[in-house]
């Protein structure tokens, strides 16, 4: 034990103790004395002259744990690391800048892809030398002593690394201002969605090969081409995708919600990790994919997403949960794989074993490592032809099948519960109550996203204006980044459309200011993604490509674009449209435009100006639930029973009827009175 760790009874902590994440407290009893990402440990690594070792990961990570165990628990590598190194712990979701930094490293390091845990060696000023991912005990016991040596011996070596990668890092994602005034086309948003196509698997859905991500943002911007094109291959590609996803074993078919992503090219075994933000999408996505398709499969997949996020992942402050780990009882997937036995066991009925396993593709050897993924290929119709039955009975041994399995698997061993709360994916799970709220009309949808956006105001939203970013066990300490600020000022936009709450509209407008004033960078038109009241990092970075998540960037452009057309705000307008300039040529030159499928979106509705519908009157409300409930992605919907303060809403109110009115660029056409009328001025 080092003397800067501390014991409590009988037992050995680090520097980790106190913290909240429960990533940092799972390595809390390491031998190794890690330290939180902070000012003593920077100040410890500079006043000692060593390297730093930063460690990064997530609660939920398989291969964090398997290095945690191989090495981080070993006392052989704590010596060497305590001795030689000062290190750090990072939970890359409390602090992605953090990560954002040393994973870009890695990437220049490595010249390859990088992942979790994610390891970077630095000077004692922060500038990383060289990053990589998991290594076996031995491998990393080398990579310790190579570092060590070369700092002792060759020290200016590692300066000049950590000059060439700081320019890579500062050169990463530049993003210039561009001064022209291109037209935004249909023309070009048509090869662009052609070029969406090109990259589509038409037999499995998602992209070609393997491992699959869901991405739900890519099947979003496709479902708008769709309305505006009736493209049917567009569509096509939505559906494929929604369909094999649904099926595949990335969907957890006896409790709800999706694994991380599929190991392989059919969707078939998951890495079994849940997170909260890929469930929030695709709830959002399945929900508007039920409007345009009627699919029941996909309200199927959405009621029991969301009971799963009940069941599971709410606090009872109203917040949302961040992940549950891919590992049960040190074995990844252990708590949702089945055996023929374990099933047939548990239905104790031979006709129901036998249909259950035909529909589930399960099987005596297994489908997968000598278990079971359940997952299935043939409908409830096809089996009822094989096994000479009706698909009703079909169905019904099916949903009775589930709920038998479904109780028995409750008495494993679970997996691990990362039970803090991030405002972002806090954000993306609130608009997916909201959107399948549109799409259900269930009641308790609306409450759920009410008392969680009430959550964010009260527990996140702090006294000057900001937002925190983390929140467990009722402490709430990390400055909030920039998609913090941008997905919640989205969600509460989108809270208002099925509300006509006027105080999430101008909460979501006091964010935006916030964020103008402390992220905003004037010289390029974008936004940084720290908060110029942070400490600094080694540079200050602009999140720019869309991922699994979209960019920070591409949600603040649409927020600023959206909420310009509700408060008649040319400055937001203009920003908007500047940054779409920005990143104009990026997106349309790219051969790989999933990666800018947020801005895709954007340009769409460029090209595609929405509609601003207002509803005002008495009556208001079942008019704008009967509109919510339409698949329109060129419209923003306003109103209420009186005027309210928005602009477009004066002199709207007739006394003793209910209007609505179908604006455009503020020009509105004649009111009308019902739905059918109001879309058919939309055509």
């Amino acid at each position: 034990m080092t003397s800067s760790q501390t014991t409590t009874q009988g037992e050995s902590f680090n520097h980790l103790a106190n913290e909240s994440s429960p990533y940092l407290l799972q390595h809390a009893k390491n031998p190794v004395d890690w330290y939180p990402w902070g000012e003593e440990a920077l100040a410890k690594a500079k006043a000692e002259n060593k390297l730093m070792v930063i460690s990064v990961g997530y609660a939920a990570c398989h291969w964090c744990h398997v290095m945690e165990h191989e090495s981080f628990e070993d006392s052989l590598v704590s010596k060497l690391m305590n001795d030689h190194f000062v290190s750090i712990k990072v939970d890359r979701e409390e602090r992605p800048d953090v990560d954002d930094v040393y994973m870009t490293a890695c990437h220049l390091a490595s010249g390859r892809s990088c992942g979790w845990p994610l390891n970077a060696f630095a000077l004692p000023d922060g500038r990383p030398v060289w990053a990589g991912t998991y290594f076996p005990k031995k491998e990393w016991l080398d990579v310790l002593e190579y570092f060590k040596n070369l700092y002792q011996e060759e020290p200016e070596k590692l300066e000049e690394y950590a000059k060439q990668l700081m320019e890579g890092i500062q050169s990463n994602e530049q993003i210039v201002f561009n001064g022209s005034d291109q037209s935004f086309t249909k023309q070009q948003l048509a090869k662009t969605n052609e070029q969406f196509l090109k990259n589509i698997d038409f037999k499995k859905g998602g992209r070609t090969g393997s491992p699959k991500f869901p991405m739900p943002n890519n099947y979003q911007f496709l479902l708008s081409q769709y309305f505006h094109t009736k493209d049917q291959k567009t569509l096509e590609a939505v559906t494929t995708t929604l369909d094999n996803m649904a099926n595949g074993g990335i969907y957890d078919h006896l409790g709800g919600g999706f694994a991380r992503y599929s190991t392989d090219a059919n969707w078939k075994v998951p890495h079994f990790e849940k997170m909260l933000y890929d469930n929030g999408q695709l709830v959002s996505l399945y929900s508007d994919a039920f409007l345009v398709t009627k699919n029941p499969l996909y309200q199927q997949v959405v009621e029991e997403t969301l009971d799963y996020i009940k069941r599971e992942m709410t606090d009872e402050s109203g917040g949302f949960y961040s992940s549950l780990d891919a590992d049960s009882e040190g074995e990844e997937g252990k708590f949702y794989v089945w055996s023929k036995d374990e099933i047939a066991t548990t239905l104790q009925d031979e006709q129901a074993t036998k249909i259950f396993c035909d529909y589930y593709e399960v099987s005596d050897k297994g489908n997968w490592e000598h278990t079971n993924v359940l997952h299935r290929k043939d409908a409830a119709e096809d089996i009822a032809k094989r096994r000479n039955t009706t698909t009703q009975q079909v169905q019904e041994t099916i949903a009775q099948s589930k709920a038998k399995l479904f109780q028995a698997r409750g008495k494993r061993i679970r997996p691990g519960l990362d039970d803090k709360v991030l405002t972002s994916w806090n954000a993306l799970m609130l608009k997916g109550y909201i959107d399948a709220y549109r799409a259900f009309g269930k009641e308790e949808y609306l409450q759920t996203a009410l008392a969680n956006a009430q959550f964010i105001k009260s527990q996140m939203l702090q006294g000057d204006g900001r937002l925190n970013r983390n929140y467990k066990d009722g402490k709430s300490v990390i400055n909030a980044f920039l998609d913090d600020y941008a997905l919640t000022i989205e969600a509460f936009t989108s809270l208002y459309q099925v509300t006509f709450d006027e105080s999430w509209l101008n909460s979501a407008k006091e964010l935006t200011d916030y964020t103008l004033l402390h992220f905003f960078d004037s010289e390029t038109g974008m936004f940084y993604y720290t908060s110029d009241i942070d400490p600094p990092l080694i540079t200050r970075k602009k999140e720019v490509s869309d991922n699994v998540i979209p960019a920070s960037n591409s949600v603040m452009a649409k927020n600023l674009y959206t909420l310009g057309l509700y408060f008649y705000n040319q400055d937001f307008l203009k920003i908007a449209k500047q940054m779409m300039h920005n990143v104009n040529e990026q997106v349309t030159q790219s051969e790989q435009p999933n990666f800018y499928s947020n801005w895709c979106s954007l340009y769409s509705l460029l090209v595609h100006p929405p509609y601003e519908v207002a509803i005002v009157g008495s009556q208001y409300a079942d008019l704008k639930k009967s509109l919510n409930s339409q698949y329109l992605p060129n419209a923003i919907l306003l109103g209420g029973a009186a005027e309210g303060n928005l602009e477009l809403l004066q002199e709207k109110l007739q006394e003793g009827e209910t209007f609505i009115y179908v604006c455009q660029n503020k020009v509105c056409k004649f009111p009308v009175q019902t739905v059918e009328e109001a879309i058919q001025l939309m055509e």
